[in-house]
């Protein structure tokens, strides 16, 4: 049994992204792609994403420059790919507020969004600090943190103090303090419903960019199977190892189940299809009485 659709959306990408800068110490290991991504789960009566993008105007266009970012296209456009809209989107996880995930808030009206209390309100008190200590802000436009407190005074911002179970029905929030950000979470689906799943699901937001993360291939660390924690963080490395093991304990530690939605080859793991934009749509799984959106 399956209650919930899994997918991996990507809206645009970084043709180049610094390999230093997605797998902790890869000095001069080149470049690779960074695909952007949502990832969308649906089932039991409930359309909800994990994060939403960023709006490619203003600052967050001025961000995406700065980092090479190309072939953005909007959410409608993307979820067109899977028959869905904007305004299907009954839930939003965001999984922390750097720009790429937490900048297209406005694009979903009748959503409700969540976010770690923590990650919010460090990145006001991150605002506020001298201008030669911006470089916490690196990947923060600062609209955005705006536009989360207008959500909170339309009602439609929930902010969680640490992990958070069933905040759909099987579907699990988890907090991972001073990690990649302040307040960074994954998601979880037991997408069988049960306490102890035997169908877990981990979305792992920016706490894995990519599968080397999780399992080392003997580079920095001179060693297989260690986990390698991302390139860019604002807290502790030894946080961010913290929570990819428990991230791999919920899935009894099979890698695949664990999903980075900044990895290139979940194309090689999961039925994929390239759009005729040029993006890809990964399925993860798909649920009971659902049909394919990739066959």
């Amino acid at each position: 049994m399956a209650d919930y659709s899994i997918y991996v959306l990507e809206y645009a990408a970084v043709p180049e992204y610094h390999v230093s800068g997605i797998i902790y110490a890869y000095h001069n290991q080149g470049y690779r792609k960074l695909p952007y991504a949502y990832a969308l789960i649906k089932g039991n009566g409930h359309v909800a994403l994990v994060d939403v993008g960023y709006n490619h105007k203003d600052y967050g266009k001025h961000l995406a420059d700065k980092f090479g970012v190309k072939n953005w296209h909007s959410p409608r456009e993307v979820l067109a790919e899977v028959g869905l809209t904007p305004e299907d989107v009954d839930t939003v996880f965001v999984t922390h507020a750097h720009f790429d995930h937490f900048g297209n808030v406005e694009d979903f009206p009748n959503a409700t969004f969540y976010i770690q209390e923590r990650e919010i309100a460090k990145w006001v008190w991150a605002m506020s600090l001298p201008e030669r200590m911006r470089w916490m802000m690196i990947a923060v436009d600062p609209g955005d943190i705006l536009r989360g407190v207008d959500l909170a005074r339309q009602g439609r911002l929930v902010t969680v103090d640490g992990d958070m179970e069933n905040v759909l029905p099987g579907i699990d929030l988890h907090v991972a303090y001073d990690t990649h950000t302040f307040g960074s979470m994954w998601v979880t689906v037991r997408n069988d419903g049960e306490a102890e799943s035997s169908d877990p699901w981990v979305l792992a937001g920016d706490l894995i960019y990519v599968y080397e993360n999780i399992e080392g291939d003997g580079g920095a660390v001179d060693a297989e199977n260690v986990y390698t924690p991302v390139g860019l963080a604002t807290g502790s490395q030894t946080n961010m190892v913290l929570a990819t093991e428990e991230m791999m304990r919920q899935v009894g530690y099979q890698k695949r189940r664990v999903v980075p939605v900044h990895e290139e080859r979940l194309k090689d793991e999961f039925p994929s299809r390239i759009s005729d934009k040029d993006l890809r749509v990964s399925e993860i799984c798909v649920a009971d009485q659902e049909t394919s959106k990739v066959g």
